[in-house]
């Protein structure tokens, strides 16, 4: 669904992403994980064609963020730490209104709002203004306006940033409840418990270059560590394999 083939993004003379290659294919959960500054979020951004490629491509279904990117953008949700929410209007109108804007018919937005709100936890403040919410009751309205649209892909940049522990586990399980799917996910976290509970794949990334890509059970034995954040500090400092 997702080939990333040698995706170099230069500012100036930096590269902040440099030669990196990856694929991910429907019903996985697939991980960006690395430190802040290592190249994730601007990975993110070409996928979703708000930077172009300094070098190489992202195909989406066969379509390329380079010659395509409208037709790449109709296959996206996109869940930023941004919500992007109009905080004078309701949850349910922010929802409605952004899935308007996709086309979608009166009775879609309605089955697709009873599907997403219930193990979201979304109903019980679906009429409060959105300016009046906590952190945690906004980032699950926003995820709610990712994937109204029912994408075939979704890309989470830090989905349970600064949210309480209850926020942070319905996110959590709505997003690992996309694994085995015909859903495509990518996941960029520097959290390590997350893209070890998550994650079907996980690629590392650390100034812009992937140092390490594979299944947990394959860093492991790459690696001979255990946990996922001993084979990450040991790629950082130069010690994996």
């Amino acid at each position: 669904m997702i080939r990333v083939s040698n995706l170099r993004k230069d500012f100036g003379n930096f590269p902040a992403v440099d030669d990196v290659s990856f694929d991910v294919n429907p019903g996985e959960i697939f991980g960006l994980l690395g430190p802040n500054g290592a190249g994730k979020t601007t990975t993110l951004r070409m996928l979703t064609t708000i930077l172009r490629p300094t070098g190489g491509d992202i195909t989406v279904n066969g379509a390329s963020v380079c010659r395509e990117p409208e037709r790449v953008r109709s296959q996206l949700g996109v869940l930023a730490e941004a919500t992007g929410l109009y905080d004078r209007l309701t949850v349910e109108e922010n929802v409605r209104y952004f899935a308007r804007l996709r086309n979608m018919s009166e009775d879609q937005i309605k089955d697709r709002m009873s599907e997403i709100f219930p193990p979201l936890a979304i109903n019980e403040y679906a009429k409060k203004r959105a300016g009046t919410l906590s952190k945690g009751m906004k980032q699950k309205a926003a995820l709610a306006i990712a994937i109204i649209h029912n994408p075939p892909v979704i890309l989470f940049d830090e989905p349970t940033s600064g949210l309480d522990v209850m926020s942070a586990r319905q996110v959590l399980e709505f997003i690992e409840s996309y694994k085995g799917t015909d859903k495509t996910v990518i996941l960029s976290t520097h959290l390590m418990h997350e893209a070890e509970r998550l994650c079907t794949r996980i690629a590392i990334i650390n100034k812009g270059k992937v140092v390490a890509i594979g299944t947990f059970a394959e860093l492991q034995k790459k690696s001979g560590h255990m946990g996922l954040e001993e084979i990450f500090v040991g790629l950082m400092e130069g010690r994996g394999s």
